[in-house]
């Protein structure tokens, strides 16, 4: 399976993440899906949407049942909407050393 090609804002904020220090995989593959950013200290993975996501429904549910996947085994999954990564890249990289205690 090739590897896809990582959006401008998976790079944005990944680039902001790695600034304050904190370790990412661009676009790792879990054996079930592709994530943008996976955070790999914090078992965190990170999903950088579009509006669809947020307002289609058969999208809102096939994001439910494939954020649950991963559940089981610990990780989880947040959702940013492209807009608010574009505007507050460094800000989430922060928040969430922050939150990780990096």
């Amino acid at each position: 399976m090739k590897k896809p090609k990582p959006t401008a804002n998976a790079l944005l904020l990944n680039q902001a993440l790695n600034a304050v220090g904190i370790e990412t995989v661009l676009e790792h593959f879990d054996g079930h899906k592709h994530v943008d950013i996976f955070v790999p200290k914090g078992k965190i993975y990170i999903e950088i949407d579009g509006t669809n996501h947020y307002t289609s429904a058969f999208q809102l549910a096939t994001d439910f049942a494939r954020d649950h996947h991963s559940d089981d085994a610990g990780f989880r999954t947040l959702r940013l909407a492209n807009e608010v990564v574009e505007k507050q890249a460094i800000k989430i990289a922060r928040t969430l050393r922050k939150m990780l205690n990096f």
